[in-house]
């Protein structure tokens, strides 16, 4: 059987200062560096939440932008599509005002040109068929 003695006094001592030197020694440093390590991944984990929120922030601000750009790009190309095609039309207008002209010009050319040829060919019709009536006949007309 277990006696109850003074060595239970000095175990339940012995027992009790253990306690306390380890609570000194070993739990309360390891529990502060535990509680710093937590402490640095609360603000690390708020860091990281912070850095989150910003780069979602400038994601939409980007995108945003981007939607903007190519809205007002499509109002560009919309713009030069149209001053494009204006500009052709004056220019086919010229072309054909210009192409009018010339034809006007080049038929009066060519109708004075072919009155000059049969005014040319009459002449020589009529020197011909007098040398031709000449030769046949044999006499001059």
């Amino acid at each position: 059987m277990v006696e109850l003695n003074y060595t239970v006094w000095v175990q339940m001592a012995n027992f009790f200062v253990l306690i306390l030197l380890l609570n000194f020694l070993l739990y309360k440093p390891v529990l502060k560096i535990i509680e710093k390590r937590n402490k640095k991944i609360e603000e690390s984990n708020d860091e990281v939440t912070s850095l989150d929120e910003t780069i979602e922030r400038k994601m939409a601000e980007y995108e945003g932008e981007i939607r903007h750009a190519r809205a007002e790009a499509n109002v560009q190309r919309t713009e030069i599509e149209e001053e494009g095609t204006e500009q052709g039309q004056v220019i086919i207008g010229k072309v054909r005002d210009e192409i009018s002209g010339k034809m006007e010009d080049f038929n009066v050319k060519l109708q004075n040109e072919t009155g000059k040829a049969r005014d040319v060919l009459r002449d020589q019709t009529r020197a011909i068929a007098g040398e031709i009536s000449e030769k046949v006949l044999g006499r001059g007309i």
